[in-house]
Parts: structure tokens; C-alpha cells; sequence
């Protein structure tokens, strides 16, 4: 065999426009900013332990089902490391630290640091995936990290709780997850990449969700329900369908500043159907967001070769 002939498999898709890349990452943000209201719900009744990792295995369910349906492929050698980590940032990681963030901070104050999401993402690509954004990039992705934090801070009065730094902890996990499932999915394809990640974690979290659930009194309320359903079927399985699909169309670091928009998406959504209040400087920093991702989608992304 020629071994300078890459793998078929392993080649990725036939680029695609850019604005397909942030169609489908702006129907993965949309997915994705009712988690942590959906996640405060689950956690009134339900130990966060129980609602950050059952989430998880019960989406491994439709996961595997899918897999075998269709009779994929299992990633290549090189596609691992992106679906392991993946499944350890975005899996198991972000929503164990968010859902124990959830016990002690509002879903509307919590919202803004997943606005430094795209930052952290843009880092791990950088680091892993040979993505060099411009230095434009990084001045644009530096103002909207500021700006997010600049809402956190005047949220919380100029202090940060414990559910602050399991926040921060959520964001770096979850840039990871990001930026190596975007990795993978650029062969292995975004569908293929959050099922394996699913099904791989399932073992691990079985006996785990499995104890905890047995030790509940009772079923739970009906909204509690819903809002697990919407979790584990949602936001870590349908979403992620469009969120990787738009990263490994569009380029992890730019598509990824899309992601700024969900804070503000997330209070929204929390002011309407959750009885959060919303203030107008919630209105300005939405406006300011917006400009920053105009101004990161401008700037010009180099990849290495």
C-alpha cells in the first residue's frame, strides 16, 4: 500500500460556503442557550451530580441507536483523540460544572460566561486543531471576552460565587470539547463525532447515574422532567448536530464567535419562559456582542498547512 495516500475516510468533505457554517452554528447556539435555564429547573429537585451525567447517558441511547441504524464507520486512529476529548469536555465536563454552578447562581447571571465560550474554543483550536487566527481575530474575540465580563461583574454586583468559578471551569471544559469535536467532525462528520462521544461515555456513567437514581424518593415533578428530556435530547444531542456541522463548515475560531450571542439568547429565553428579570443593559451589551462578531467575521483566519 502507498502510504502517502491519505486514508479515504479520513479526507475531509468538499469546503463549503461560510455562511453555511454559521447557519448551522447559530442552530446550535439557539439549541444551546436554554441549557442552563433548563438546567436550574432540573436542579431544584434533582442532584446536580445526577442531572450533569444523566443527561449524558440517556442521550447516548437515541446515540447508539443512530449509529447502528446507519451502519457507521468507528473513528480511525487519528479521529480518536478529538472524540475522546470531546466526550470529556463536552459530555462529561461542561455539563457536570454547570449544573453544579446552577445550584447557587441565577441561569441569567451564569448565561454571560458562556459568552467567553468562543475565546476558549478559539484557544484549543489554535493550540490543536492548526487554526492561526489573525491578530484582528484576537482583538475582536479579546473585546467580546471583556464586554461578557464586564456584564458578569455589574450581574453580580463586583463579586463572584463559587457557581462563578465552576462557571469558569464549565468554559474551559467546554472549549475543549468544542474545538476537538470540531477537529474530528471534519472527517468523521459532526452527527458521527457527538454520537461516538455519547456512546464511548456511556459505560463510565452508568453505574454512577444508575446509583443516584435509585437513591431519588419519588418521580419527579413534571416540569423537572421535561427540562431532563430537554437536556439530554436537546441540548446534548439534537444541538450538537448543527453546532459541529457549522464549526467544521465555517472554521472552529471564527463560526465559534456566534457563541457570543448565546448570554443574551439564554436571558431571553429566561426572562420569557423562566420569570427571570431582564434590565435594558442587557439590550446595550446584546448590541455590542453583535458588532464584535461582525468584526470577528471579517477578520481573516489563516489555517496552517
Amino acid at each position: 500500500m502507498n502510504r502517502s495516500v491519505p486514508y479515504p475516510a479520513l479526507q475531509a468533505a468538499p469546503a463549503a460556503s461560510p455562511w453555511e457554517g454559521y447557519g448551522y452554528g447559530f442552530l446550535g447556539v439557539l439549541v444551546f442557550s436554554l441549557t442552563l435555564p433548563m438546567t436550574r429547573v432540573a436542579v431544584t429537585e434533582l442532584p446536580p451530580l445526577l442531572v450533569g451525567l444523566g443527561r449524558a447517558l440517556l442521550a447516548a441511547v437515541p446515540a447508539l441507536a443512530l449509529l447502528w441504524l446507519t451502519r457507521s464507520r468507528r473513528p480511525a486512529r487519528a479521529e480518536w483523540p478529538g472524540v475522546i476529548l470531546a466526550a470529556l469536555g463536552i459530555v462529561v465536563g461542561w455539563p457536570l460544572a454547570s449544573s453544579l454552578a446552577m445550584q447557587t447562581v441565577a441561569s441569567s447571571h451564569g448565561a454571560v460566561f458562556n459568552g467567553l465560550l468562543p475565546l476558549s474554543t478559539a484557544v484549543f483550536a489554535a493550540w490543536r486543531s492548526g487554526e492561526r487566527p489573525s491578530p484582528a481575530f484576537w482583538a475582536w474575540a479579546a473585546v467580546g471576552a471583556l464586554l461578557v465580563a464586564a456584564f458578569a461583574l455589574r450581574e453580580g454586583h463586583g463579586a463572584l460565587s463559587i457557581g462563578d468559578f465552576w462557571l469558569l471551569l464549565a468554559v474551559l471544559l467546554g472549549g475543549l470539547g468544542y474545538a476537538e469535536g470540531a477537529r474530528a467532525a471534519r472527517t468523521l462528520g459532526g452527527w458521527r463525532t457527538i454520537c461516538w462521544a455519547l456512546v464511548i461515555s456511556a459505560p463510565v456513567l452508568a453505574a454512577p447515574v444508575g446509583w443516584m437514581a435509585a437513591q431519588q424518593p419519588g418521580w419527579p415533578r413534571a416540569d423537572v422532567v421535561a427540562a431532563c428530556a430537554y437536556l439530554a435530547f436537546g441540548s446534548m444531542f439534537l444541538g450538537f448536530f448543527a453546532w459541529y456541522r457549522g464549526l467544521a463548515a465555517g472554521g472552529i475560531a471564527r463560526v465559534g464567535q456566534i457563541q457570543l450571542l448565546q448570554p443574551f439568547l439564554t436571558v431571553l429565553a429566561a426572562a420569557l419562559f423562566f420569570d427571570e428579570a431582564v434590565d435594558p443593559g442587557t439590550y446595550l451589551f446584546a448590541a455590542a456582542v453583535i458588532v464584535v462578531i461582525a468584526g470577528g467575521r471579517r477578520a481573516i483566519i489563516g489555517v496552517k498547512k
